[in-house]
Parts: C-alpha cells; structure tokens; sequence
C-alpha cells in the first residue's frame, strides 16, 4: 500500500468517525444540532470524506459530502453570526 492511499484511508476513517460521533451525540441527547461542536464534527465529517470519495473517483459521495459541507458552513455562519 503507498503512502497516499493509507494517507487517504485514514483520512475517509476519521471523516466517517466524525460524521458517526455527531449522529450519536445528537440521537443521545448529550449534543444539540444548534451547537458549533455539532457543526465543527459535521464539517471536519464532510471535509475528510470529499477528500477520500475524490481520491476514489465516487463523484456521487463527493457530491453529497459537499452539498453535506454547504449545510454545515451555512449552519456555523448562523451560528457565529447570532453570537456577535
């Protein structure tokens, strides 16, 4: 295995980890949708899963894992913005 290849497994590994702990959190009660550490998982998820499915060439996962990143930056900047 090259190093770019385990490079980009590690990478999709933590994009998926991350993206689970948000859904968990969030299903357990223990996270509120509203919060920015919701948000910081979902992108951190998203990010790291573009960046793996590209590598891949699964341009449908790309696709969903944006359109996933466009939610989540939009979600932060309300969020942000309602702070100041």
């Amino acid at each position: 295995m090259d190093n770019l290849k385990l490079m980009m497994d590690v990478i999709g590994w933590v994009g998926a980890l991350s993206l689970l702990l948000a859904y968990l959190l969030i299903s357990n009660g223990k996270l509120d949708a509203s919060t920015k550490l919701y948000q910081y998982l979902n992108l951190i998820g998203s990010f790291c899963l573009i960046s793996n499915t590209y590598y891949y060439g699964t341009m449908a996962l790309v696709f969903l894992n944006t359109v996933w990143a466009l939610i989540g930056i939009n979600s932060l900047r309300k969020l942000i913005t309602k702070e100041n």
